[in-house]
């Protein structure tokens, strides 16, 4: 279903009518207050239910599921979004959506660069980062590719910068590398959420080609990335607990802040630190010193 958009310029009446209909899947009768009643052919609610939810006609909210967005006004697309009880996330995506269906989607962000070879970190941003030091720090794009990074990051994602091909893009470590397997623990849920961040971008840039071949690339080599990314889920990514296993220093539980940037729209620092006194804070110490061993950006076995 999702396939006809990889690699090419994403369809947004698609893109609309996939995620509303997805949404709308996964809201219960009894979640929205409205009895079940019996014999029910689609799962979650029915587009009159929605559309009643909404205070709109069917007609016109089938339109909308259609993929038919352009002209809707804000109140609609918010009372579509509580009808569906949209998230923050969802509720931007949506908007963004709406907006792509508009033409306003260019005009209502600031130009932005993004062509991985040619950006640069300017002087200040690098120096910032290298002022990091008790935790990894590195600043990343909506395709999930690693633009700037202190030494500690680099240590940390070793395997990522080692990875052939790879390119430091962190999907492509997740969904195409055998070695993310160890180095996520919870490897399902960090799959869950890099293909949130990609499926967010997408709304936000649709007309980003390099993010439409990564999105190619990773549906035609994996799975687990196709899969997720027919759900049409999105997130916000600003701040959280992971577990990592990396393989100079083991175990690691680390708090992580993205910090979107004022001076880069679309870029997102982030910074990992562990609890003081924790056995993640000595891991951290020991993969400081590890960092600045000829060994540490040298690629590691995936056994």
């Amino acid at each position: 279903m999702a396939c006809r958009t990889y690699g090419r310029r994403v369809d947004n009446q698609e893109e609309v009518r996939e995620f509303l209909t997805s949404r709308r899947a996964k809201i219960t009768p009894e979640q929205a207050g409205l009895p079940a009643g019996p014999r029910r052919r689609v799962p979650g609610l029915r587009r009159s239910e929605v559309a009643a939810l909404a205070d709109v006609s069917v007609e016109y909210y089938a339109k909308l599921e259609r993929g038919n967005l352009a002209g809707v006004s804000p109140a609609v697309l918010e009372a579509v979004a509580r009808s569906l009880r949209l998230d923050d996330a969802e509720r931007a995506h949506l908007l963004h959506l709406a907006q792509a269906a508009d033409g306003t989607d260019a005009l209502t962000r600031p130009r932005r660069r993004r062509t991985k070879d040619q950006w640069k970190p300017h002087r200040s941003l690098q120096w910032t980062l290298d002022a990091i030091t008790a935790g990894p720090a590195f600043v990343r794009n909506g395709r999930m590719d690693v633009l700037a990074a202190n030494q500690l990051a680099r240590a940390f994602y070793a395997d990522v910068y080692a990875s052939p091909h790879n390119q430091a893009n962190l999907a492509r470590f997740q969904f195409l590398d055998p070695a993310s397997r160890r180095f996520y623990p919870d490897w399902d849920l960090a799959a869950d959420v890099a293909v949130a961040i990609l499926r967010t971008e997408a709304g936000r840039n649709p007309h980003d080609k390099d993010l439409h071949d990564l999105v190619g690339e990773l549906s035609t080599r994996s799975d687990a990335f196709r899969t997720r990314w027919g759900a049409h889920n999105v997130r916000h990514h600003g701040t959280g607990t992971k577990r990592f296993h990396h393989p100079a220093v083991g175990e690691l539980t680390l708090a992580y802040e993205g910090l979107e940037m004022a001076a880069e729209p679309g870029l997102t620092l982030t910074v990992y630190t562990a609890e003081p006194g924790s056995p993640s804070e000595e891991g951290l110490r020991l993969l400081a010193s590890w960092a600045a061993t000829p060994q540490a950006l040298a690629p590691h076995s995936s056994d």
